[in-house]
């Protein structure tokens, strides 16, 4: 059997999440992607990724069960390139109050809070989940600079992304923020980085050219730091 020379990624699987849209969009960009538990393989590759779609306690529940949070923990120490995804970018705060208080990986100091009646211009309630395309916007007082070696690196200020959610991060610090987005009166982090680290609420994979991207620049870090 002949080894790929291709760049290898590990998708977490714990059972939720868009996992075949990500594979397919990682080897749309020339890496080998892997959609595994496997510590071994994890631990293997060249950069991990965690995405996800349900609720925050049942999410952490599978990851223990697995036995995969010092794992998760220990790339995110490392390195290596490690990216989440909507619910896999709220698993890293320290918690999250989805039905319930539960505690996260706490990679990345902060909270995961839920929409509180977001309004329109006119006052009109907006429904939650916010699904649909919206903005990605540089965050006040910052260029398009902070966006460079990070995975939002070549896109345009105000980009469209795709979104499915409830529930937004409330990072520690700030200036971790890459992005944000607004649904109706409520500005929330849509993008985050952390040394290597770099977790999105939107859904790259999902998002059409733009999106792809994203995925793009993850292969463009992975290749430079070989």
């Amino acid at each position: 059997m002949i080894e790929s020379n291709k760049p290898k990624v590990a998708i977490i699987d714990y059972g939720v999440g868009n996992l075949f849209s990500v594979k397919n969009a990682c080897e749309r960009v020339g890496l080998q992607a892997d959609i595994t538990f496997s510590k071994q393989e994890i631990l293997s590759a060249e950069a991990v990724i965690l995405p996800g779609v349900g609720a925050f306690g049942g999410a952490m529940d599978a990851l223990k069960r697995l036995d995969l949070l010092s794992i998760l923990k220990e790339i995110a120490a490392s390195s290596r390139p490690f990216m989440g995804i909507c619910l896999g970018m709220h698993l890293l705060m320290d918690d999250g109050s989805e039905f319930g208080d539960h505690k996260g990986l706490g990679i990345i100091k902060g909270s995961v809070i839920r929409f509180s009646n977001p309004a329109d211009d006119t006052g009109k309630r907006l429904k939650v989940p916010h699904v649909g395309w919206n903005h990605v916007s540089k965050k006040e007082g910052h260029n398009l600079s902070s966006w460079s070696d990070s995975p939002l690196e070549g896109l345009a200020d105000g980009e469209f992304m795709y979104f499915v959610h409830s529930f937004y991060v409330k990072p520690a610090d700030p200036a971790l923020t890459l992005s944000t987005t607004k649904y109706g009166d409520i500005e929330f982090c849509s993008s985050l980085q952390y040394n290597n680290v770099f977790a999105c609420q939107f859904h790259p994979e999902r998002s059409d050219l733009q999106g792809l991207k994203v995925y793009m620049n993850m292969a463009s870090i992975i290749n430079s730091n070989k």
